[in-house]
């Protein structure tokens, strides 16, 4: 199966080619998708009912949470309603969606809880009801708990044809490596409806089937689809879109882009992130340790901690990065293991703690990048032929990407290919602006040492 899986021809001619929301996506549109016009005034009627006690399966789900942002209300509001609901179901999908709003905005995964929480309240009720299942899906996706997602999809699908069933089976599918599985879905669910959702996955994976090009005229097209009423999913989408934009060297329109994020969402920490890194292209790591702080504020995952430190030590603030490291220390393990496992092996920091959290994430989750930190950790841990081995692994889609190429240049000259490893750094170079300024440092002492016949792997 080829990069072509997804023939120009089959798309509807307003959508031609179709990211991944990487943490799924449907959020509150598969709510809104999957109700008809009876199921929305039976949604406006049922909160009217008053009912006398609680069920103790709701308890949790309906404690207050505060805040005040619009997903808050929402929560709040849809809380009240179930709180006063005869027939509260239809209102506790809401409130599920809601919860994996609130998740993906706060990266606080104990919103993830709640909404599966909110799931089990309706099954104890209505066991077999679909769109409890699905809320269930994606939560399980978000939980990295693949294989139970792809279970949840493929018994959807085997009762229902619905798009988003069909987008959390692409989903579960490549985040465990099934690729050519993943296609079959997603151009099942392009088909069903082109919109921002279906456009970013399949964008995504045309980005990791090499198609640059492609991904980027996807991405557009999910950006044109959206709607400022529905902010998160079209800040994440243009977010994508100037990364893809940036790949391409395309600087002045990625820069466009993130500031459109950033409108939508003042504050939302991959468009800040974005940023962060366009800055970080140009050699400004003074200008951008300030949105890479707010990155960290609203979101302190790995990927933006270690951007941030990054910044820190090439703008001279060593104490800082000091500070914002030993936070990404005590977190790391926990919030993202993928991401410290590869930040702990680029650092060349116990490199045996960062063997074993790539190899416990590849029990679950076998993708390009799982393959990529798995092999990182090896060759800091000197088994340079796994490493030679996984690396391959990763790369076999033919993604584009500047850290993948900069590893499997590091390991093939480790292995003593050095043709290999200087073609390999070379098309890291082509791409360094992707890098972090520490990467492109150690890129470019890599390939001074390959040319001088003196190579040591180095990586700070």
């Amino acid at each position: 199966m080829t990069l072509h899986t997804f023939p120009m021809k089959r798309f509807p001619r307003a959508a031609v080619v179709v990211g991944l929301l990487l943490v799924s996506t449907i959020a509150l549109a598969s709510f809104h998708a999957s109700r008809s016009r009876t199921a929305d005034a039976q949604l406006q009627t049922t909160a009217a009912a008053p009912r006398s006690g609680l069920p103790e399966q709701l308890k949790i789900v309906l404690t207050p949470l505060g805040g005040d942002s619009k997903v808050d209300a929402q929560i709040a509001d849809l809380q009240a309603r179930i709180k006063d609901s005869a027939e509260p179901n239809m209102l506790l999908e809401g409130l599920g969606w809601a919860f994996v709003a609130k998740a993906r905005v706060s990266s606080d995964p104990g919103y993830y809880t709640l909404a599966e929480q909110s799931a089990k309240a309706i099954t104890a009720t209505a066991p077999e009801d679909a769109a409890a299942a699905l809320l269930r899906g994606h939560v399980y996706h978000a939980m990295h708990r693949f294989a139970d997602a792809e279970a949840a999809a493929r018994k959807l699908i085997s009762q229902r044809e619905f798009v988003f069933d069909y987008a959390l089976l692409g989903d579960a599918l490549m985040e465990q490596g099934k690729l050519d599985e993943a296609v079959v879905a997603y151009q099942k669910m392009v088909d069903l409806k082109p919109s921002l959702q279906t456009y970013s996955r399949v964008a995504h994976i045309r980005w990791l089937k090499g198609d640059l090009g492609g991904a980027t005229e996807a991405s557009r097209r999910a950006v044109a689809a959206g709607s400022p009423r529905d902010a998160e999913p079209l800040a994440w989408a243009s977010a994508r879109l100037a990364s893809y934009q940036l790949q391409e060297g395309d600087v002045s329109n990625a820069v466009t882009n993130t500031d459109r994020a950033l409108e939508l969402l003042p504050g939302y920490a991959p468009a800040a992130l974005m940023r962060g890194r366009l800055l970080l292209a140009e050699g400004k790591a003074e200008e951008a340790v300030a949105p890479l702080r707010r990155a960290v504020e609203a979101s302190p995952l790995p990927e933006n901690l270690w951007a941030l430190a990054d910044a820190l030590r090439a703008a001279g603030n060593i104490p800082e990065a000091q500070a914002v490291e030993a936070q990404l220390g005590k977190t790391g393990a926990t919030t993202d293991p993928r991401t410290y496992s590869l930040y702990l092996a680029s650092r060349r920091q116990d490199a045996a703690l960062a063997l074993r959290l790539a190899s416990a994430e590849l029990e679950s989750r076998q993708d390009v990048f799982t393959y990529d930190a798995l092999a990182w950790a090896q060759v800091a841990s000197g088994d340079v032929a796994q490493a030679r081995e996984n690396i391959r692994r990763a790369l076999a889609e033919g993604t584009r990407d500047g850290r993948l190429y900069y590893h499997a240049g590091a390991i093939a000259a480790a292995a003593g290919a050095n043709a290999e490893a200087l073609e390999f750094l070379n098309q890291a170079r082509r791409l360094e602006r992707m890098l972090l300024p520490s990467e492109r440092r150690a890129l470019e002492q890599n390939l001074t040492a390959l040319i001088a016949g003196t190579l040591q792997l180095s990586v700070n």
